[in-house]
């Protein structure tokens, strides 16, 4: 019994002075033997959270829709034929998807045709239909896809819907341009859509074909303005009859080019007189040529007045005893 509690002392004595030399107590190395194995079970934690977090931001990008430069919207049209044939311009500035639908009026007499599209000599497979219409979509993504898509409808009578595919035409002015010597003259063209430039050329007498106005010609007298994203301007100044000549107004698109021709014609300014004065000239003519014919009665009855007077007087002469 002694014996066993010298042992007991004396290992109470080790443990204190094995305490005493680590500085730091039991509990404390019980608290910091958890704390050790919470932080591995946090480091866990952690670890399995990162890759749950990475696989719900590699699920949430999979989700994530294309971007706008990858995207394309689609542009749809549609032809509604009854009893003829119809065609449609359909202009596309830059690339794009189109939905094309020709569409059997409701009041038709054409009762199940048989429906083909082509673009040219190819055949094109329908990418959607109802028991009246029929679509086909074109994804333009260069100038080889522009052209004409034919919708035929065949029954009793054929008809047709035709979808024109081509860069939007620029508006000008059929007309010539007229002005006088001297004078300014100004042509505009415009479109519905945004250009991504604008140039003008100037057709050249000398049979060098056409000139960029802008590189080759003065800046002081030639002037091109470009007042909005779709109108575009060129003056010319102190006009001369050597301006007279053809100009082209062109805009450029993601899927080529679109042109308007303007014709001017320079006068010289006494040509607004010319009417005038010809007119002048007829009646100054027609003044002279009836003061000449007065004239002419007038001598000609003093002859025929004198010849009667000399004639009466003979026969009196005559009558005489």
């Amino acid at each position: 019994m002694p014996a066993t509690f010298s042992g007991w002392c004396l290992g109470c004595l080790l443990l204190l002075l094995c305490t005493r030399v680590s500085g730091e107590s039991p509990a404390d190395s019980a608290v910091t033997t958890q704390d050790s194995n919470q932080t591995e079970v946090n480091s866990v934690t952690k670890m399995q959270a990162g890759h749950e977090s990475s696989g719900s931001a590699v699920a949430t990008e999979k989700l994530k829709p294309a971007s706008k430069q990858n995207s394309q919207s689609v542009s749809e049209h549609e032809i509604v034929l009854s009893g003829a044939s119809v065609e449609k311009n359909v202009p596309v500035p830059s690339p794009t998807k189109v939905d094309l639908t020709c569409k059997l009026d409701e009041n038709s007499n054409l009762k199940d045709p048989q429906v083909t599209w082509k673009k040219g000599s190819g055949t094109i497979n329908h990418t959607s239909k109802t028991p009246n219409s029929w679509t086909i979509q074109v994804t333009v993504s260069d100038s080889s896809q522009l052209g004409s898509y034919t919708c035929i409808l065949k029954g009793e009578k054929e008809v047709s819907a035709v979808f024109h595919l081509q860069v939007p035409k620029i508006e000008g002015k059929e007309k010539p341009v007229i002005t006088y010597e001297g004078d300014r003259a100004v042509m505009v063209c415009r479109t519905e859509y945004n250009p991504k430039d604008w140039a003008w050329y100037m057709n050249m007498t000398n049979g060098t074909g056409r000139v960029p106005i802008d590189k080759i010609l003065p800046t002081d007298k030639f002037l091109i303005k470009r007042q909005y994203a779709e109108v575009n301007r060129l003056e010319i100044l102190k006009l001369t009859k050597e301006d007279s000549d053809v100009y082209w107004c062109e805009a450029s698109f993601d899927l080529g080019t679109s042109e308007v021709r303007f014709e001017l014609r320079v006068l010289s300014i006494t040509a607004p007189l010319k009417p005038f004065i010809a007119v002048v000239a007829e009646v100054a003519i027609l003044v002279t040529t009836i003061a000449l014919f007065e004239v002419y009665l007038k001598r000609k009855g003093k002859i025929n007045q004198k010849a009667f007077l000399g004639d009466a007087s003979s026969s009196r002469q005559r009558s005489k005893p």
